[in-house]
C-alpha cells in the first residue's frame, strides 16, 4: 500500500528554490546545458577516453544521495543514518566482483575513489612508501600522467614527486612496449612496484611477462585498465587479474558508467592488502564518499555483466579497427600499424602537422578528437598526432560500415589542415587559427558531420526536445 504524505509547515522564504527545476532556478546554466546536449548530439565524440552514459546512470548520479555524509566503510561509518548508503555501497562492490568475474575470497574492491587519478595514488600511497621507486610507461610512449611521469627538469605527477620513478617505453620502431628493455632497466633500478596499462597505447599488455620481471625483484604488480576495462570485464581483452596484485580503473570509459574510480585488491594473508588499500583511500587520501556516484557505479556494473554489453564490447574492437584499416588505405601512419583495443593512435609527424593544429580542425567541423604525443615527441604541448576511440560512437549504434565514413570525415579534415598550413606561411597556432577564417571546406564539412552525426541514437536523452532556440 503506497503511503501518501501531506506536509502541515509552509515552505519558508529562504527554501523556496528547493524544489524548483533546474530551468526555472537558473536558466544560464540549463541554457548551456542544452547546448551541450545538441553538442555532444550533433557532433563525432572519437575521444578514446570519453563515453555516452545510460539515462539509468545519470538518474542514479543525481539522486538524493548526494545529500549524506558516509566516512568510512559499510558497516564501519563515522555518522549515523546511513543504513541504505551500506546497502548501496555494498551492492556495488558486489557487482564489481561479479563484472570481473572475480572470487570474493581471492579479490576485494573498494568503490570510494572520486576519479581514475586518485584511485592511483591511493593505490601507490597503499603499496609503496614516499621515496620508494616504481617503473611506469613514459607518457610520450602511451603511459599516463600519474605513472611516474617527470620531465628532465621536473616531477609533474604526485606520483613522482613523492615516489622515484623511473620509466619504461616503448620501441622505437615497432612502437610496441619494450619488455627487454624493461627488464634490463629494472635489474638497474630495482623498483618496489611496477605500473602497467597507458593512456594511449592501443596495443594488448603481456601480464605474465610483466610479473615475471616484478617477481625478479620482489615488487608489486599494479595494472591500471582505465581503458580498456569494459573489454576486460567481456573478455575482450588479457586479463589482468591472474597476475596482478592491485587493479585500479575508471568507470567512464569502457565501462560507459559515472565519472569515478575503483581499486581492487588481491587478498593475501602475508600482507593484508585489503585494509591497506581501504585506509589509504579513506582517511589517507579523500574524506567522504560520493555516495551518488556509487549508486550509479552500481548500476553500470549491473549493465557490464550483461550478454548486450559484451556485444558492446565486442563491437568497440570491430569498430577500431575498421576505422584503423581505413585510415592506413589512404596511406596514412598508426603507431603500431592498428590496434587491438578501442583506441588509434594516428601519427601525424609524417605529414608536418601537429595534433593540435588537426585537433582544432575538427573541433571546427563538429569532430572531437584530442592532441597526443608520440613516442619520440619532446614538446608535449604541440604533440605529433591525435588519439582516437570508438567507445562513445559505438554506444551510438555505429557500425563498421559508418566508421569508415567517419574516417573518410578525417582524411578531409587532416587535408583541410594541410592547406590553412600553407596559407598561414608560419608553423604558429595564431597564425593557423586566423588562416582558418572564411574557409569555406570547413562550413561544408561541419555541415556534413551535423547531418549524420544527427541521424544516429543518443543515449541518456532526448535529442527531439531540443529546440533550435536553445542551440
Amino acid at each position: 500500500m503506497r503511503m501518501v504524505f501531506s506536509s502541515t509547515h509552509e515552505v519558508d522564504p529562504w527554501n523556496s528554490g528547493l524544489n524548483g527545476s533546474l530551468l526555472d532556478e537558473d536558466k544560464e546554466v540549463y541554457d548551456i546545458i542544452q547546448k551541450e546536449k545538441y553538442r555532444q548530439f550533433s557532433g563525432l565524440e572519437l575521444i578514446a577516453s570519453e563515453n555516452f552514459t545510460s539515462l539509468a546512470v545519470m538518474e542514479a548520479n543525481g539522486s538524493p544521495l548526494t545529500n549524506k555524509y558516509s566516512e568510512g566503510l559499510p558497516g564501519a561509518r563515522y555518522y549515523g543514518g546511513n543504513e541504505y548508503i551500506d546497502q548501496v555501497e555494498n551492492l556495488c562492490r558486489q557487482r564489481a566482483l561479479r563484472a570481473f568475474h572475480l572470487n570474493p575470497e581471492e579479490w576485494g574492491v573498494n568503490v570510494q575513489s572520486y576519479s581514475g587519478s586518485t584511485a592511483n595514488f591511493s593505490a601507490l600511497t597503499a603499496l609503496i612508501h614516499p621515496h620508494d621507486r616504481l617503473m611506469g610507461l613514459d607518457l610520450p610512449s602511451g603511459g599516463h600522467l600519474t605513472h611516474g611521469w617527470q620531465t628532465p627538469k621536473k616531477r609533474i605527477s604526485s606520483s613522482s614527486i613523492y615516489f622515484e620513478s623511473m620509466p619504461y617505453r616503448v620501441n622505437g620502431d615497432t612502437g610496441l612496449v619494450d619488455y627487454d628493455e624493461l627488464e634490463k632497466n629494472a635489474s638497474l633500478f630495482r623498483p618496489r612496484l611496477i605500473i602497467c596499462g597507458g593512456s594511449a597505447y592501443p596495443q594488448d599488455w603481456d601480464y605474465v611477462r610483466l610479473r615475471k620481471i616484478a617477481d625478479q625483484h620482489g615488487a608489486y604488480l599494479m595494472a591500471d585498465i582505465a581503458h580498456i576495462s569494459g573489454l576486460v570485464a567481456s573478455n575482450e581483452a588479457n586479463n589482468p587479474f591472474e597476475v596482478c596484485d592491485v587493479v585500479t580503473t575508471t568507470t567512464h570509459k569502457t565501462l560507459r558508467g559515472p565519472r569515478a574510480g575503483l581499486i581492487f585488491f588481491r587478498r593475501k594473508k602475508d600482507d593484508d592488502l585489503e585494509n591497506r588499500v581501504n585506509n589509504a583511500v579513506f582517511p589517507s587520501c579523500q574524506g567522504g564518499p560520493h555516495n551518488n556516484t556509487i549508486a550509479a557505479i552500481a548500476v553500470c556494473l549491473k549493465q557490464v555483466a550483461t550478454p548486450e554489453f559484451k556485444q558492446y564490447a565486442k563491437q568497440v574492437r570491430a569498430n577500431a579497427r575498421a576505422l584503423g584499416n581505413a585510415l592506413v588505405e589512404r596511406g596514412y601512419k598508426l603507431v603500431t600499424g592498428g590496434t587491438a583495443s578501442h583506441m588509434i593512435l594516428w601519427d601525424l609527424r609524417p605529414l608536418k602537422l601537429t595534433g593540435s593544429k588537426v585537433e582544432k580542425i575538427c573541433d571546427m567541423v563538429n569532430i572531437t578528437v584530442n592532441k597526443n604525443s608520440i613516442h619520440g615527441d619532446t614538446n608535449m604541448v604541440s604533440p605529433g598526432g591525435i588519439r582516437i576511440g570508438t567507445p562513445a560512437l559505438t554506444s551510438r549504434s555505429f557500425k563498421e560500415e559508418d566508421f569508415v565514413k567517419v574516417a573518410d570525415f578525417l582524411h578531409r579534415a587532416v587535408q583541410i589542415a594541410l592547406a590553412v598550413q600553407e596559407k598561414a606561411g608560419s608553423k604558429m597556432m595564431k597564425d593557423f587559427v586566423k588562416a582558418c577564417q572564411d574557409v569555406e571546406e570547413i562550413s561544408i564539412l561541419k555541415k556534413e558531420v551535423e547531418i549524420f552525426a544527427t541521424g544516429f541514437p543518443m543515449p541518456g536523452f532526448d535529442p527531439s526536445n531540443l529546440t533550435p532556440a536553445e542551440v
